[in-house]
């Protein structure tokens, strides 16, 4: 599959990293070669492509959103032509003030992702647990799989993120349609205040357990 990446710093670098691992062209859509954060990326995987944003977009089926959330207002107008059709994956979350959500829950930020983009196919994922279980998800001494919640409206582009997401070992787990963002979003505050406040390891995740 041809991915592209908007963002690849703590968020998207592992992932690209990981994605091209398991047999993916992984493109990092970046105005220059030499900038810091590709230089980055490139250390850790050599075999990651570099492209201009738009014709990085272009080639893509899957995009991935790992900017910071304060960014996508710039990064995705100009691209919301060549995001026309394609499954745009939001790793991003609004994040306030003192760990308020940042649009004050009125909206997701998955919502104003989509109204930037607005002919993209959004699934929300990759956002509940901070970077580190993005670089490192292996939890040898469990007996279940660490588990990824998603959501979207287009249930075409939700199965292939599914599919990218049990690739990288989650358990892929689907939260309904993209209204459910904004609980996802509150997860992540939740994780955030818990880890990062209260200090539990960085590696907690979530299982879903079933009979």
């Amino acid at each position: 599959m041809k991915i592209a990446f908007l963002g690849f710093g703590n968020v998207g670098a592992p992932l690209a990293d990981h994605l091209q691992r398991a047999g993916h062209e992984v493109t990092l859509a970046a105005r220059s070669a030499d900038a810091e954060s590709v230089q980055r990326a490139l250390a850790r995987n050599a075999a990651l492509r570099v492209a201009e944003p738009a014709a990085a977009v272009a080639a893509a089926e899957v995009v991935f959103l790992a900017t910071p959330y304060a960014a996508n207002a710039a990064v995705l107008p100009p691209l919301a032509d060549a995001l026309a059709g394609k499954v745009l994956v939001d790793c991003t979350n609004p994040v306030g003030p003192g760990l308020t959500h940042g649009l004050q829950s009125r909206s997701s930020g998955s919502a104003e992702v989509q109204a930037l983009a607005p002919r993209a196919r959004v699934v929300k994922a990759f956002t509940i647990y901070g970077f580190e279980n993005l670089d490192d998800n292996r939890f040898p001494a469990a007996d279940v799989k660490p588990m990824m919640l998603y959501c979207g409206d287009d249930a075409a582009a939700k199965q292939q993120v599914a599919g990218l997401i049990g690739q990288l070992g989650w358990q892929p787990l689907d939260a309904g349609g993209l209204v459910q963002a904004l609980h996802l979003e509150h997860m992540t505050l939740l994780w955030i205040r818990m880890v990062r406040m209260g200090q539990r390891s960085p590696h907690l995740v979530w299982a879903a357990l079933q009979r």
